[in-house]
């Protein structure tokens, strides 16, 4: 058996080797393409150029993890057609071994990357991503307002740099247009505090912040009482919509406490849930990849056709990746189960590269 694990432990190596070769190539095209992309948005805004490479840095982790299917997928293909062309599938063939059994190595190491992916690339890409957002909105968007849920409710910042508002609401309603128990701290140029509002309800109007049953007091903290007060804002309910926290800018383990605390706020959570689902699939998807590119790359040696496996490759990595969006959009929908909608693209991949495969060595 010792010389069965040395093949395993060679195969393991061989994969790993294609896969980083591809997804490497996949990080220099994206890290390029995205410098251009950021130049384009931010002429004009007086942005320097290492502004734009520094973003562009803190946005690839994330592009990374977007890629890494089809680094997956591709490094596949990169693998096995390498070993048919030089015969080594054919010789272990020879020592009585099927194609299921040297599948076994790859997709072990493809669910490894997997698991490795989502435990601990994932909180790393979510924190770098996070500061990503915050130089886009800066540089980019021009956005002052900020949006976040903690489990003692919602915080809301909005302003310029003249004034500015800190919200607190302890519950919400209409995806953040109706507040309850709402604390309002205001600020002048340079962080300056000029007063507090503490108000029993709100409600998001026409550029105003509707605020009832409201106390108003300065900085000597004489309060004043409005049956309802207005506090001017630029919001709009898409731009609280946009202001909330991307489900990319949350790490793997602080996904399930923002769910909750979410969910006890008064907003949906459903794209959050979505994309933990999602993460949670992840090593299966992987080895789906590793399923479908086996389907065709290992008939190279017998059939020869490595340019017919590099655009069956593609054409399987682009299916993979619309019917995940198609997925996608129907879970958020609320057409088809949050679960299902997470791991159909798993499934479906795994039957089709497995039926194939059968087919290829039984049939």
């Amino acid at each position: 058996m010792s010389w069965s694990w040395t093949l395993y432990r060679y195969l393991a190596a061989q994969f790993l080797l294609g896969v980083a070769i591809v997804y490497g190539a996949l990080l220099v095209l994206a890290f390029s393409i995205d410098i251009v992309n950021l130049l384009n948005r931010t002429a004009g805004h007086d942005v320097s150029t290492g502004v734009v490479i520094g973003m562009a840095v803190l946005q690839l982790p994330d592009l990374g993890q977007k890629m890494l299917p089809f680094a997956i997928l591709g490094g596949s293909v990169f693998t096995f057609a390498r070993l048919s062309r030089s015969q080594e599938l054919v010789a272990t063939r020879a020592a009585g071994f099927s194609a299921w059994d040297f599948l076994l190595p790859p997709l072990a190491v493809a669910v490894a990357i997997g698991v490795f992916a989502v435990t601990i690339f994932t909180p790393i890409s979510a924190r770098m991503f996070t500061q990503f957002a915050g130089l886009e909105a800066r540089y980019v968007k021009g956005q002052a307002s900020q949006l976040s849920v903690s489990q003692n409710g919602l915080w809301l910042r909005q302003g310029d740099e003249t004034k500015q508002s800190v919200i607190h609401a302890l519950r919400v309603a209409n995806q953040g247009q109706n507040l309850e128990d709402v604390i309002v701290f205001l600020y002048g140029a340079n962080d300056h505090f000029t007063g507090r509002i503490d108000a029993r309800s709100g409600q998001l109007r026409e550029r105003a912040w509707l605020l009832r049953d409201a106390w108003v007091s300065d900085t000597n903290g004489r309060p004043v009482h409005h049956d309802t007060f207005t506090l001017e804002t630029t919001l709009t309910p898409e731009q609280i919509q946009e202001s909330f926290a991307s489900p990319d800018t949350l790490s793997f383990w602080d996904l399930p406490g923002f769910i909750r605390a979410a969910q006890a706020a008064g907003f949906s959570a459903t794209r959050y849930q979505l994309y933990l689902y999602t993460l949670y699939a992840l090593p299966a998807l992987f080895a789906a990849m590793v399923l479908m590119a086996a389907s065709f790359s290992l008939r190279i040696s017998r059939e020869g056709g490595v340019a017919k496996a590099i655009l069956l490759g593609a054409a399987c990595g682009f299916a993979v990746y619309f019917f995940s969006d198609l997925t996608r959009v129907l879970g958020q929908s609320g057409t088809v189960p949050l679960l299902l909608a997470a791991t159909a693209p798993a499934i479906a991949a795994i039957l089709i590269g497995m039926t194939l495969l059968f087919n290829q060595e039984d049939g």
